[in-house]
């Protein structure tokens, strides 16, 4: 039995090029399998345990379905299914859990939470999200791209709105995957200056005006404006970010093969309009279905290591 290396995911930045091409091409060929109904099952007699400190669908349901489709199981836990709820610490929680299951999978509040858990675990530690990064999405964002339009690199995505752990992966996927990320964010959402001052300027730009930002972009995406965890300033928000719904006058400035994506939930007359989410340059069911078939390949990979074609 092949003796896989101890690999975590926290953020884009986990992996470096050469991975994320293994990854795209596993990602493919899991796919394909998938669309022919065609059995593939590397993971059988392997467990996935999900953690769940903040609640999911497509995460959730990616990650279930997928590690079963891999001949796997996967174990559901939220905040108050463990001793958490009562205070046990998260080291402990990860001495334990990691001696019983294969994988873990965690969608938690700050990104020091899942690296105290990944320091202290056996197996292979995947973020489902953060407050800082949120890499598996990117990673499903980006091979949608991949495979509607070919290689990112060389490309430029537009960033309409809050400066969240969506932009974090995003700008480290830019400059892994060399790619560039035009940022559109209203005052006072901005990123920090300390943080953007130390993003080359082969890939990152900020624009005051969201059109700005859009035009010439190859990929035009978002997100809601109110992350969870922010619900308090949710009226605050649809005020301060009025001006940055992704519209259609927003899209024809850029480019006119230019993809439209978003992480979903979305909420159509806020950050983004019907016409655009439900019109033809939107891949936003595609990119949601890639969810599924990322994770496959993620969890392949960090469990098996590489697999032969």
């Amino acid at each position: 039995m092949t003796v896989v290396p101890l690999r975590h995911y926290l953020q884009f930045a986990s992996f470096d090029r050469a991975e994320y091409d293994y990854l795209f091409e596993r990602i493919r060929w899991i796919k394909q399998r998938f669309k022919r109904y065609e059995l593939y099952q590397p993971l059988r007699d392997r467990t996935l345990a999900m953690v769940f400190e903040k609640a999911s669908t497509r995460t959730r349901v990616s990650f279930e379905a997928g590690m079963n489709q891999l001949g796997g199981i996967a174990i559901n836990l939220n905040r108050h299914d463990t001793q958490l709820s009562r205070g046990e610490p998260i080291e402990d929680v990860a001495r334990v859990i990691s001696r019983m299951v294969d994988v873990v999978m965690i969608r938690t509040f700050e990104q020091t939470i899942i690296e105290r858990f990944a320091a202290h675990s056996r197996v292979p530690v995947i973020n489902g999200l953060t407050n800082e990064h949120h890499p598996c999405q990117i990673l499903a964002d980006i091979y949608t791209y991949v495979e509607h339009r070919g290689a990112i690199a060389g490309r430029t995505v537009a960033w309409i709105g809050d400066a969240n752990n969506m932009l974090s992966s995003w700008l480290e996927a830019a400059q892994i995957l060399d790619f560039k990320v035009h940022v559109s964010t209203p005052p006072g959402y901005r990123l920090a200056p300390e943080r953007s001052r130390l993003l080359p300027a082969r890939h990152f730009e900020a624009f005051a005006e969201p059109e700005a930002a859009a035009r010439g972009a190859d990929l035009v995406t978002t997100d809601v404006w109110t992350s969870m965890g922010f619900e308090a300033e949710n009226d605050a928000r649809k005020r301060d970010f009025a001006a940055w719904m992704v519209d259609a006058r927003m899209m024809r400035e850029a480019k006119p093969d230019a993809l439209f994506m978003h992480c979903l939930p979305a909420h159509r007359g806020e950050e983004v309009s019907a016409e655009v989410i439900d019109g033809p340059q939107s891949v936003v069911w595609d990119e949601a279905e890639n969810r599924l078939h990322a994770q496959k390949a993620l969890l392949e990979y960090l469990v098996c290591g590489r697999v032969a074609p």
